[in-house]
């Protein structure tokens, strides 16, 4: 079992252990934007042709931003066009400080037009027509070039640090497949607070947690407002200082001014993502608690034993949690195979109403962490709120990873080391759960 201290904040959110026995090098990620650069792996075809005809409405193009979240550039770009923001579509949501390459459709857009639009920071180049949208899901993965800076280590411990983890992760696979600290809030990590209030059948307390619970790394301001909401609740006075940046919150605290006792519909005031993001990042801390409980028995993440269940790779290559099987004596050795050519992947639950769950020794733990927190499955049907049930599925365990890393001078902090770290990762996975296993600092510091 990992001895390394973990940071308080990671767990919080489900990660007590690091995978790697070795030494972080700490130091600061996303100093510059420039540092994190993102380059979307699609899947989506297209013809290299930009006239416009019935059968290919929708213009193909390549889109690189720097340091834009990506709901403000689609607002930003869609106005600039003088379009709806539904006819731009895209595979998956970017980062905000980072550089990002992805692809998005244009529905009824020519060239020229796209050509007249120049915003910051933004470059857009054409690449075709296709008679289809790209939509969400629509990628195979991200290529990640990442830059830690500010290291105080010597160029050669520093290299010594990283080759060792290298090692580590080379010899396993890849790292555990951890739900990262932005499924949770980068900086109120609460949501799936949020959601074990709400599988409570408690609307008024999950709302009042979401508006008033206060966190150390907020502005002073804000908190202060906070503050002051959950100590009188007063709405009306409450929508007036919350500052203008908390546009969720203060939507939210409007409805209820209009509906007072509606928390039920205060939370469907926020986009459907988001209302339904509390339970899903409650079953993320589940998960992320029996991965770290499997390896502190001694289990391993991609070695299955009997009790086990495995999913198979998919047709579009990626694991189908569609597709599982139950590890037994009879075919453990088979599955292992399967497994040493990534063909399978042991799974662990994203835990619901109609979760299958593991049994052997994988299964005590699954049950236990489960059983620990007073929920059952019939919980998440969550009769106060059956929008946001969850039946569950089962979710591979190890993230595949081969990261690249190479060790410099840091040109923009004198006498100081930098790391730099090259890797691919599917989609719906998080870069920092690697990133963590080099840098074993405080997550503030990889924000």
């Amino acid at each position: 079992m990992n001895t390394l201290q973990v940071p308080h904040l990671e767990k919080e959110i489900g990660m007590d252990q690091y995978f790697t026995n070795t030494p972080g090098v700490k130091g600061l990620l996303r100093y510059r934007p420039e540092d994190f650069k993102v380059t979307e792996i699609s899947n989506y075809s297209y013809e290299e042709n930009d006239v416009i005809d019935k059968n290919r409405r929708y213009l193909m193009t390549e889109v690189t931003k720097t340091n834009w979240d990506t709901n403000h550039f689609l607002k930003s770009y869609s106005n600039a066009l003088g379009i709806s923001h539904k006819r731009i579509t895209y595979a998956g949501t970017k980062d905000k400080k980072a550089v990002t390459v992805q692809k998005m459709s244009l529905y009824d857009v020519t060239k020229e037009q796209v050509e007249s639009v120049h915003l910051k920071d933004i470059s857009v180049r054409v690449l075709g027509r296709s008679q289809n949208p790209i939509g969400l899901g629509d990628l195979e993965g991200n290529n990640f070039e990442i830059i830690i800076r500010n290291i105080d280590l010597p160029e050669d411990e520093a290299k010594a640090a990283v080759a060792q983890t290298t090692a580590e992760i080379q010899k396993a696979g890849g790292v555990p497949n951890f739900f990262g600290i932005q499924r949770f809030g980068s900086i109120r990590p609460l949501t799936h607070l949020v959601g074990a209030d709400i599988l409570e059948g408690d609307l008024e307390k999950a709302v009042m947690r979401y508006l008033a619970e206060v966190h150390p790394d907020e502005p002073e301001r804000t908190k202060e407002v906070r503050a002051r909401l959950g100590e009188i609740k007063d709405f009306k006075k409450a929508v007036a200082e919350f500052p203008d940046h908390l546009g969720h919150e203060k939507a939210l605290l409007s409805h209820l001014i209009a509906r007072p006792g509606d928390f039920k519909g205060a939370f469907m005031i926020l986009p459907k993502n988001l209302y339904t993001m509390f339970i899903h990042a409650y079953q993320s801390w589940l998960f992320n608690r029996i991965i770290c409980e499997r390896l502190k028995s001694g289990l391993s993440l991609n070695i299955a034993v009997p009790g086990d269940i495995v999913c198979y790779r998919g047709k579009d290559k990626m694991p189908d949690s569609g597709r599982l099987e139950k590890v037994d004596e009879e075919n453990v050795e088979g599955i292992n195979a399967l497994l040493k050519r990534k063909r399978a992947f042991v799974t662990a639950p994203l835990f619901g109403s109609e979760t299958l769950l593991a049994s052997g020794i994988p299964g005590e733990i699954e049950r236990r962490v489960i059983e620990e927190t007073g929920f059952t499955s019939e919980d998440f049907k969550v009769p106060v709120f059956p929008e946001v049930a969850s039946k569950g599925l089962r979710k591979e365990i190890l993230l595949e990873a081969e990261p690249v890393v190479s060790v410099m001078g840091d040109e923009l902090f004198e006498g100081k080391t930098a790391v730099k770290l090259e890797f691919m990762l599917p989609r719906g996975s998080y870069a920092t759960t690697v990133l963590r296993e080099f840098m074993k600092t405080e997550p503030g510091d990889m924000s």
